[in-house]
């Protein structure tokens, strides 16, 4: 009696581990190891929504709030894989478009490696490596730092865009006003200075040939600019939802990258080193001193940070889903173009809820 009991429970045991191991097999193959991309233009691993047991009924509705809102591309990584890719409005996948001040995150991400590399330190002030550079009081232009420069708080003149010495007038002391202006680039001047090369080729260097980024600078009057296509776009992204590591390899130190991240200032705390933070108590916009209590993108995850640029060129980084949403095109209202952020993001993450699960 004991030895069928015994090999009743055996059976059991059997039938259950056979059962599990169906289960298993049955399950959606879901890759949860990150995945890196080759040389531009190779292979690049996909993924199906329905793998990820997203809503694809809420796909083309989705799709279709795109293309009404004047996107060129789009695109959704999860572990680095491809989920959703789309070109629309005459767009390609070698089309390359204008990261806008998206592209600030280039300038950050330059900056940390130009620290690491012990070039230069943010803390340090901007004077020692460009000597004089701003219109303001000698003593209140020793005040500025490179860490005042990439989080917005120079305190100089912002009524006018062109970055000229004239221009750059004292307001307020470095550190106790927050203004989205593009002094930043002054900070591209610094990391050529300490570099012995132009800030194109240090970019390009350290980061663009490192993960394979393609993309150029378009120099105008006013601003530089860095284009690329949207897979370009989205590795960088890639490398922000990673922490500054590319495939095992740390191109930009670790602590660095999570300061940037982080409220960098009480003024503005939903800004970081020129990535926009959501989740925090309150926030201010490009174009004035107003502070709004709420999220910056309510409909979006607390822990979404985001490189924004005028026509609403975005990356988003979501590393509790980890995940990488690029979209790149002309502005979604163009009787009402924004600087940075707008009203867009919060509809667009209202469609993004309705697909993802």
């Amino acid at each position: 009696m004991k030895v069928k009991l015994v090999s009743f429970i055996a059976l059991m045991c059997v039938a259950l581990i056979s059962c599990s191991k169906e289960a298993e097999t049955d399950s959606p193959d879901v890759p949860q190891t990150m995945y890196f991309p080759g040389a531009p233009g190779g292979a690049w691993e996909a993924i199906s929504p329905s793998s990820l047991g997203w809503n694809e009924s809420a796909l083309g509705q989705l799709r279709t709030f795109l293309a009404g809102k004047n996107t060129k591309s789009f695109m959704i990584l999860v572990n680095g894989r491809i989920v959703v890719e789309w070109y629309m409005n005459g767009h390609t996948a070698s089309s390359t478009w204008a990261w806008n001040s998206a592209g600030k995150t280039l300038t950050t991400a330059a900056t940390g490696i130009a620290q690491q590399e012990g070039l230069l330190n943010i803390n340090t002030r901007v004077s020692q490596y460009l000597g004089r550079w701003t219109n303001a009081p000698l003593d209140k232009e020793a005040l500025i730092t490179s860490r005042h420069l990439i989080t917005m708080t120079s305190g100089l003149n912002d009524s006018s865009e062109l970055v000229t010495r004239q221009n750059l007038s004292y307001m307020a002391d470095a550190g106790t006003r927050w203004s989205y202006h593009n002094v930043f680039q002054k900070q591209m001047d610094v990391v050529a200075a300490v570099s012995g090369k132009t800030y194109d080729d240090y970019v390009k260097e350290k980061i663009g040939d490192r993960i394979g980024m393609d993309g150029f600078w378009n120099k105008g009057l006013i601003f530089t600019i860095y284009n690329s296509t949207t897979r370009g776009m989205a590795r960088f992204g890639l490398l922000a939802l990673n922490r500054g590591n590319w495939n095992g390899s740390q191109i930009i130190n670790q602590a660095f990258w999570d300061e940037s991240i982080n409220s960098s200032q009480p003024i503005n705390p939903s800004y970081g080193y020129m990535w926009w933070l959501n989740g925090k108590t309150s926030y201010m916009l490009p174009s004035g001193q107003a502070t709004f209590t709420g999220t910056l993108v309510p409909n979006a995850p607390p822990d979404m940070y985001a490189a924004m640029g005028a026509q609403d060129q975005r990356i988003y980084v979501v590393p509790g889903k980890k995940m990488v949403v690029i979209r790149m095109g002309e502005s979604s209202d163009l009787r009402n173009p924004d600087f940075a952020l707008s009203g867009f993001d919060n509809e667009l993450w209202e469609k993004i809820n309705s697909v993802v699960k």
